[in-house]
């Protein structure tokens, strides 16, 4: 009886000690480049090339950020990377919870053809050379509105796995709720709006992330289809563009002007870089807490089918 009894009591305390030691070294090994690469932004640059950077900066300096924001269009870039972010992220998260709502209703005929034709996009895709071609017969190009109808170098706006998840979810709420709704003569806009919509905020906080990092981090299409307008450019781009030029610079010194000579020992492409991780990176970080409420329940209940 005393062996039972010391046996359910040692196996609980084993299991969270080792759950929690390992919880531990998640975090660690989580956590670590992140601190690296923050203590190397705030590190001189040609200390930095000698290696044995950790986790505190050994000679303080900020010549690093003071290169990324040296040129106004940093600053320029930076309101258009938000721009497109917010409104893409918004257009794209409405339309693709429509699109969701419908293929989710049993009534609706073509709901298993709509949602084939999605999914063999996710494998199946026309290229980059007609996508640019369609693009251009439109006239989006060098125009902001490229970024919302074709964010990430003609992708396009609905995606088709954030599609899947919120259909998903949809299937796990009470369809009494859509039934009650239509006996008291509600339209499927009204079900929508009032209804369905409120009931999938964990699921719209787990797309609208997927969205907004995609939006944010994406240069290749300012590349494409809108590098011919500076004020249409993107904070990852011109952040793209400095590290290119940093590099360039350091390859080829007799490229530089005396100015960049004189700060040469304390700017380097590895320095510069980390500053430019940092700076691309920071407003994700202080957007993604207050998403993260709902992020795991989301994400949990989107992907798992009834």
């Amino acid at each position: 009886m005393q062996t039972t009894i010391r046996k359910f009591k040692t196996e609980p305390f084993l299991f969270h000690t080792l759950n929690f030691l390992f919880m531990i070294f998640v975090a660690i090994v989580t956590l670590y480049p992140f601190l690296n690469t923050l203590a190397v932004s705030f590190n001189a640059g040609l200390d930095t090339t000698r290696g044995g950077i950790y986790l505190w900066p050994r000679e303080w300096t900020l010549k690093n950020y003071e290169a990324v924001f040296a040129t106004g269009k940093v600053y320029h870039a930076f309101w258009v990377s938000v721009a497109r972010t917010v409104i893409g992220t918004v257009v794209s998260v409405f339309l693709t919870a429509m699109l969701a709502y419908t293929i989710s209703r049993k009534e609706y005929m073509f709901r298993k053809s709509v949602t084939l034709i999605f999914i063999l996009t996710m494998y199946f895709s026309a290229g980059l050379i007609p996508s640019y071609f369609l693009i251009k017969d439109l006239n989006l190009l060098n125009t902001f509105l490229v970024y919302i109808l074709f964010p990430g170098a003609g992708a396009g706006l609905i995606s088709a796995f954030n599609m899947l998840v919120v259909r998903t979810y949809i299937h796990t709420l009470p369809e009494s709720l859509n039934e009650s709704a239509k006996i008291d003569g509600a339209s499927d806009f009204r079900v929508f709006f009032s209804i369905i919509l409120p009931m999938c905020t964990p699921v719209i906080a787990t797309i609208s992330l997927f969205t907004a990092v995609g939006q944010w981090n994406t240069w290749f299409d300012t590349f494409i289809f809108a590098s011919s307008r500076q004020e249409l450019s993107t904070l990852q781009y011109e952040l793209m563009r400095l590290l290119s030029s940093s590099v360039n610079s350091n390859a080829n010194p007799s490229l530089s002007s005396t100015a960049a000579k004189d700060t040469a020992t304390m700017i380097t492409p590895l320095s510069i870089r980390a500053a430019i991780t940092m700076v691309a990176s920071v407003p994700i970080l202080v957007v993604y807490p207050f998403l993260q409420r709902h992020f795991v329940s989301g994400l949990q209940l989107g992907s798992v089918k009834e």
